[in-house]
Order: C-alpha cells, then sequence, then structure tokens
C-alpha cells in the first residue's frame, strides 16, 4: 500500500445525506483523471452482510459479481465508475467481529486480552491495506456508514483515525458530509448543524480537510465563510451538494464548485485533465428529453422505492441514452382486484424480483394482462418465474400450476426449489448468488438483444422453471431462449413470438447497467413501450 492516497468519507447531523453518491462523485473524479480507484464502504450493522434484511428495512441488496451481497452503495458505486466492486471492500462490523472472534477461539492472539483497540481496529486496518495491496490502486475511496457519533461506527472511525496518524499528510483526505438547512422563518442558511458535527468529528481525534454542505439550494458565500471560519478548513474547501432532481448531475455540480481540485490539491495529486464531456452530454439529454413514456413496477416492497433502486436507475440510464423521460409508478400486487385497475394505460410493466406468498397472484394477474393485451412487459428473476406460472396455468391447460415457494402442495409446480438448495437450512449467503453465464438460442429476441450467443449476468436466486415441464410450455408457445452454461436444465430466460416484448429473466440485468453503458434488455424493454 506504499504510496496508495486514501480519501476517507463521513457524514454527519443525520443519515440519508448521500455519501455514497458524494464517494461515488470523487471516484469518478479521480477516474477522469486516469487514477485507479477502488470504493469501500464501512457498515456498522452486525450482520455478516445485507443479504437476510427485508428491503424495506435497508433498501436493496445488491448483488456483484463474486457472489456478495452487499449495501446499495455499491451500485451507486458501479453505476457512477463502471466497475466490479468485489465483496471484500464491504466490511460490516459483523464480518469484522466474526473474523476476530474466530481468530481468539484458535489461539491466534496468543493468549491476550482481546480488546476492541488494538484487536479490532488492527482486523479494520490489515483489510483495508490488504485491499490497497491486492488491487495495486492508486486511490482507496472509504466511505464510513451512519453519523459521527453514531455507537455503531465508533470503531471504523478510530481505524480511520488510526491511519490518519500513521500515514504522511499528503496521502489521506477526509471529506465530511453534513447537512446546512434553511430556515424559512429566518431567511438563511443554518450553520449550527454543521458546527455540532464537525465538533464532534473533532472530538474523536478527526479533522476534515473538506466539508461538503448538504442543502437545498446552493450555499451562500456567507455561509461558506462561517463554516470555514467555526469548522477550522479553508473556504475553498466547504463544497455545495444542492439538491438535483437526478443524482447522475451531482459529480458535475460536485465539479463546478471545486470538489475535484480540492481532493487532487489535498492529496498531493498530479491535476491531470478531466473527461467528463460525455457524462455532462448524457445528464443534458436526461434533463432535456424529446419524448415520454409511462412504465408501471408490479411488486410488494413499494413502500420504499430504494427496495428497487437499481431497476430505477437502470430506467434513468435509457432515458439518458434515448433522450425519454420515463415516468414509473409503483403498484402493489397485494390487491388482486385493484391491480388491472392501477395499471390503467401504462406503456410497459416490470415484474421485479421479490420472495414469499404475498403480492405473488397479483402479479400473476399482470403477466396475464400484458399477455393477452399484448403489453411489453419484463420480468426479473422472480417475475420471471410468475410469468412462466401464468402461461401454465392459462395457455397451457395447468389451473393449479404454481411455485412451491407459494404453494408446497402445488399439483403441478412448474418453478420449484434448485436440487441443490433443498438440503439449505442457513438462509444468509446461500442462495445462487453471483455472476453466471446464459447460453442463448439462435434467433431469439435474446440474441438480437445481446448479439451474443454467450452473456455473463448476476443472480440471486433459490427456484427455477421445473425441468418436468419444459416441453409443455415449448409445445403451448413460451420460447426459452437462454439456459445455463453450468447447470445445463437451468432456464434463465423465456420470451414469447408475435408480442411487442415479453421478456423475462432469471438473472438480474439492473445490476449491471451503468450511467455510460445500460442493460440491453432495459434499453430494448423502453425502445419497445417507446414504440421504436
Amino acid at each position: 500500500m506504499q504510496g496508495t492516497k486514501w480519501v476517507f468519507i463521513t457524514g454527519g447531523v443525520l443519515s440519508g445525506l448521500g455519501k455514497g453518491l458524494v464517494s461515488a462523485s470523487i471516484g469518478r473524479f479521480l477516474q477522469s483523471r486516469n487514477y485507479k480507484v477502488v470504493p469501500v464502504k464501512c457498515d456498522g450493522y452486525l450482520n455478516v452482510d445485507p443479504g437476510t434484511m427485508n428491503p424495506i428495512e435497508h433498501g436493496e441488496v445488491f448483488v456483484l459479481e463474486d457472489g456478495g451481497e452487499v449495501d446499495m452503495d455499491f451500485g451507486h458505486y458501479e453505476r457512477f465508475l463502471g466497475t466490479e466492486t468485489k465483496f471484500d471492500w464491504n466490511l460490516t462490523s459483523g464480518k469484522i467481529f466474526q473474523s476476530v472472534i474466530e481468530k481468539e477461539r484458535s489461539g491466534d492472539y496468543l493468549g491476550k486480552t482481546v480488546q476492541m483497540i488494538p484487536h479490532v481496529t488492527d482486523e479494520i486496518r490489515h483489510r483495508l491495506e490488504d485491499i490497497a495491496d491486492n488491487e495495486d490502486t492508486d486511490v482507496v475511496l472509504v466511505e464510513i456508514g451512519g453519523t459521527v457519533g453514531d455507537l455503531e461506527n465508533m470503531i471504523f472511525l478510530e481505524a480511520a483515525r488510526q491511519m490518519r496518524l500513521d500515514l504522511p499528510e499528503e496521502n489521506t483526505c477526509l471529506v465530511h458530509v453534513t447537512l446546512v438547512p434553511w430556515l424559512e422563518s429566518v431567511g438563511e442558511q443554518k450553520t449550527k448543524p454543521t458546527q455540532h458535527s464537525v465538533k464532534e468529528l473533532d472530538s474523536l481525534g478527526l479533522e476534515a480537510d473538506i466539508i461538503v454542505g448538504r442543502a437545498d439550494m446552493e450555499l451562500k458565500k456567507k455561509t461558506k465563510e462561517k463554516i470555514s471560519l467555526f469548522c477550522n478548513v479553508p473556504e475553498d474547501n466547504v463544497v455545495s451538494n444542492p439538491d438535483v432532481e437526478e443524482v447522475y448531475k451531482i459529480p458535475l455540480n460536485l465539479k463546478k464548485d471545486g470538489l475535484d481540485r480540492t481532493v487532487v490539491d489535498n492529496l498531493n495529486l498530479t491535476n491531470n485533465a478531466t473527461d467528463m464531456e460525455r457524462w455532462g452530454e448524457l445528464v443534458e439529454n436526461l434533463e432535456n428529453p424529446t419524448r415520454k413514456v409511462d412504465i408501471a413496477i408490479c411488486g410488494k416492497y413499494t413502500s420504499l422505492e430504494d427496495s428497487y433502486v437499481s431497476i430505477l436507475e437502470s430506467l434513468k440510464h435509457c432515458s439518458a441514452h434515448l433522450e425519454c423521460r420515463i415516468n414509473h409508478r409503483f403498484i402493489d400486487t397485494t390487491d388482486i382486484e385493484e391491480t388491472e385497475k392501477l395499471l390503467g394505460d401504462a406503456d410497459g410493466v416490470i415484474i421485479p424480483g421479490g420472495f414469499g406468498r404475498r403480492g405473488a397472484e397479483g402479479k400473476i394477474e399482470v403477466a396475464r394482462h400484458c399477455r393477452e393485451n399484448k403489453i411489453p412487459i419484463l420480468g426479473l428473476c422472480y417475475g420471471l418465474q410468475l410469468m412462466v406460472t401464468e402461461f401454465a396455468r392459462n395457455k397451457c391447460g395447468l389451473g393449479d400450476a404454481n411455485s412451491t415457494e407459494v404453494d408446497e402442495d402445488t399439483e403441478h409446480p412448474v418453478v420449484d426449489l434448485i436440487p441443490e438448495q433443498k438440503d439449505v437450512e442457513a438462509k444468509g449467503g446461500t442462495m445462487r448468488l453471483g455472476g453466471e453465464s446464459t447460453e442463448i438460442e439462435e434467433g431469439s429476441m435474446a440474441k438480437d438483444i445481446y448479439n451474443k450467443n454467450e452473456v455473463k449476468e448476476r443472480f440471486r436466486h433459490r427456484y427455477e422453471v421445473n425441468p418436468e415441464y419444459h416441453d409443455i410450455l415449448r409445445e403451448h408457445g413460451l420460447r426459452l431462449s437462454g439456459f445455463s452454461k453450468k447447470e445445463d436444465n437451468i432456464v434463465q430466460i423465456v420470451e414469447m413470438d408475435n408480442h411487442p416484448f415479453y421478456l423475462a429473466t432469471q438473472f438480474h440485468p439492473e445490476f449491471k447497467s451503468t450511467f455510460e453503458d445500460p442493460s440491453p434488455v432495459f434499453i430494448e424493454f423502453v425502445k419497445s413501450c417507446i414504440g421504436d
């Protein structure tokens, strides 16, 4: 790790200020200057990973190429940087404590009393240093989740303090993201929350080099002067991060206010020329669409948009590349009778991934409605399984067809557990996870979409289309156009001819879509909704 530069990103006042987006933006700046960047996220929760968390609890679980289930901020990193991240780059308290306890049990500490300092902080530091060494990177971005002052993230902040103490001053930079609210009654931006947050940071032995002020408008000069004076940072190092309609404008706003230059100066890096021209063109397309389309997303985690954030971002990528405003609306499929009514005049429908019985019958009705009425429909993971269930019931005459996830006693289990999943009892990290190759059938719509015979996408599932029903599905017009290269009887893509767009994937193409390189599946789906 000799010579590696480190940027630590912390947050204050409250959560949800967008530290992940600031981290991703800094990474994009440095990447545009031809520096290799590795993003790391430190999470204080005791889960080893977020894989067992309900999306309503914590937002979407993002799946990596190596099969890791990680915090949704990794989605921002990948969508901004176009880089495949790794499970080792997500440090959770659960992961750290588990490792320390295992080492203690095996005698690695030679009988010493195992303590938070130095043993837990050393574990954090070793992991960070190993990442820098293994990836041979120029800059490591370390986002520390939560808010300064939270008990859960204290040990990560302490590890950062120790690293800042031991490393040369020009090798580290601390960016603190904080809230600067507008108080309507007095008509000014208030800096006191930022002052208190920075004071809390100082009390932990950490001093901010740069303060990013999250506000509903650009920070006024008077506000910057006050933050500079009371928080002990140069005025040029106080940066505005105003509200935006599209998150992809954030790097441009931060660059406009000098964050890229300030980070480079603090790390004593060569100020190479930046290349953000294409990014700016895509943002311009987002802000000035020439047409529009309405898409319904039919699921059961609709009370929190972050549950489906990768789908929403994939649609934004399509918006930028097709110059089209995509108006999305969520439909909770729990109420079957209301589902068809709520679909209204949607130009297209997405049935996203999910688990369990609730809302399944509503999704099946959505699939029937779209199939019969020639409405473009894209099914993802569980969406594929329920589209197959609907087809089996209403086209193949298997009226009781179902997934055994929904009905264990169904007469026709057209969707069933993958054989190797049947003896699995542990829930965390035990699904079919990560990047897998799919072989695509010649002459299929999937082949036209990808223009490849083989494609690698990411998976997160336990159930599959039951091989015993492949023949009857084909006989009645369902095309099984993609199969696993590794397990040749696992269906990974289904589609139907004589329909504007009827396609479902067992994988999650939304996990590999980026702002500058959108998912081909989503692009073609949106084109069909537009009528191109």
